[in-house]
């Protein structure tokens, strides 16, 4: 049986001083940084038998990296009554409503007026992806003569979506706040891996027979991604590791 971390606390000093969570765990094999892309939390990973001093150096040998992602990471953003929350990439103001459920109406986004208001704006936005989606894949998956097995939806960190060697597909549901482009790529490029099961030359001519403006689509995330992962409903994420 794999016991869990033990966490201590280490304030590294500098303007402004940072707060950050030493994590021993059985499971590290090395020094490893990371910055929450959800509260900005800092936690250093490292393994059992490590002394703390070459933990605490490697730390302040990452300082640089570690205050620019803190400095530049997109400020946190939470889904509640007054907020813009984007929905195919255009903000939809959240508003009280009488109901029971949230929904879409007027351009707004109605829910109840009470607790548990971002959870019930992630099921509403879970349910609109998993439609586009499905409708996207279905698509895509024609056109090259595949058929997926199943669609999943998560809150993954690392990546938008994944195909299994089942022919499996899994996608983010954040992907319902990008544009409705960026989300008809991602499905394209997964589908495509229904084919070539790798990123060599040939599954890239897959992707553009699919979606010809692929790169566009791929640079708006790699630019954009990290603010619709800054969005809080009801969970917390991991964020930027330091290599």
């Amino acid at each position: 049986m794999v016991s869990s971390p033990r966490v201590s606390t280490h304030l590294l000093p500098g303007d402004p001083p940072v707060e950050v969570s030493l994590k021993r765990s059985p499971r590290a094999t090395r020094f490893s940084l990371r910055v929450s892309r959800a509260d900005g939390r800092v936690s250093l990973s490292l393994p059992i038998w490590a002394p703390e001093g070459e933990a605490l150096a490697f730390l302040r040998d990452r300082e640089d990296w570690l205050r620019h992602h803190l400095e530049t990471a997109p400020v946190i953003q939470r889904a509640g009554i007054g907020a813009f929350v984007p929905v195919c990439g255009i903000p939809r103001e959240v508003v009280a409503g009488r109901l029971r459920v949230a929904r879409f109406a007027d351009g707004r986004i109605e829910v109840p007026d009470g607790a548990r208001t971002g959870p019930r704006i992630r099921a509403l936005l879970g349910a609109l992806a998993r439609e586009r989606l499905t409708r996207a894949v279905q698509t895509h998956a024609a056109t090259l003569g595949q058929r997926a097995a199943r669609i999943t939806l998560r809150d993954p960190r690392s990546r938008w979506g994944s195909c299994s060697s089942k022919g499996d597909l899994m996608f983010s549901w954040r992907l319902i706040m990008a544009p409705p482009d960026v989300l008809d790529y991602v499905a394209a490029h997964e589908v495509a891996h229904l084919i070539e099961m790798n990123h060599s030359a040939a599954f890239w001519r897959v992707c553009a027979r699919l979606r010809p403006d692929y790169a566009l689509q791929r640079d708006w995330l790699k630019r954009q991604g990290s603010g619709l992962l800054a969005w809080r409903f009801d969970t917390a994420e991991d964020g930027a590791k330091c290599p």
